[in-house]
């Protein structure tokens, strides 16, 4: 099993690691430990590279599957052999634009369910951007420009940002920690890892984030639809 490092640091750029196994059909290897985020919750996965014996081979995604975390590497390079010890280093610039956008992605949540209850029903995120659907029965221009002031307020708060892993008996006495309208966590999962914005929101939740609100940037509240008759979507943009 992989220890996954950026449970509990985020902020991890680089990193040693052993190869625990190789899929040469996936072109692919398992390190006994690993920075690089596998995707998942509507985060987009990491990449970097991989360097082992004077050469480097690039990552092209971390990627979950039944045999545990594979890092794809590019098919053009070397594929390092079981035992190797590599050094895994981050694109930081993507992960870092990702965390921003992830805390940003709860910051909305947060908001949204304190000033009005709404449920979240689904989402999706890219880079310094993202959407989020909610339980809304109606949106107007107006309350979406609330909102945005709304946001910025919790931005400028500098609200810090703390992580815990919970045995799963002891997370679920948490009221509403799950904020999306259907519990999406599998019942083998015995410790639930969650993210609190102290003074705003507490939720499940395994992507990487920022330590404070005050690093999101500045949150444009730019388009919203109707996706169905209690179902609206906001879409979210940072600056660089």
């Amino acid at each position: 099993m992989t220890h996954l490092l950026y449970q509990t640091d985020s902020y991890l750029k680089e990193f040693q690691a052993t190869v625990q196994a190789v899929y040469a059909e996936a072109y692919a290897v398992i390190l006994d430990q690993t920075a690089f985020y596998p995707g998942g919750g509507g985060q987009v996965a990491d990449k970097g590279i991989l360097q082992f014996n004077g050469t480097q081979a690039r990552l092209m995604r971390a990627k979950n599957s039944p045999n545990g975390l594979l890092h794809i590497i590019a098919a053009e390079d070397t594929l390092p052999e079981v035992g190797t010890t590599v050094t895994g280093i981050l694109d930081w610039d993507l992960r870092y634009k990702t965390m921003r956008t992830h805390t940003a992605m709860h910051i909305l949540c947060g908001t949204i369910f304190r000033d009005y209850g709404a449920h979240v029903t689904g989402g999706d995120m890219e880079p310094l951007k993202g959407r989020m659907d909610f339980e809304f029965e109606s949106l107007s221009h107006e309350l979406v420009g609330i909102i945005d002031e709304a946001v910025n307020k919790e931005v400028s708060a500098a609200r810090d940002i703390r992580v815990a892993i919970l045995p799963r008996e002891e997370a679920f006495q948490i009221p509403d920690l799950i904020r999306t309208k259907i519990n999406l966590l599998p019942e083998h999962i015995k410790e639930v890892r969650t993210v609190e914005i102290v003074g705003l929101d507490l939720q499940a939740d395994g992507g990487t984030h920022v330590k404070n609100t005050s690093e999101v940037g500045t949150m444009h509240v730019v388009d919203y639809k109707s996706k169905g008759k209690i179902n609206k979507r906001i879409y979210v943009e940072l600056d660089e």
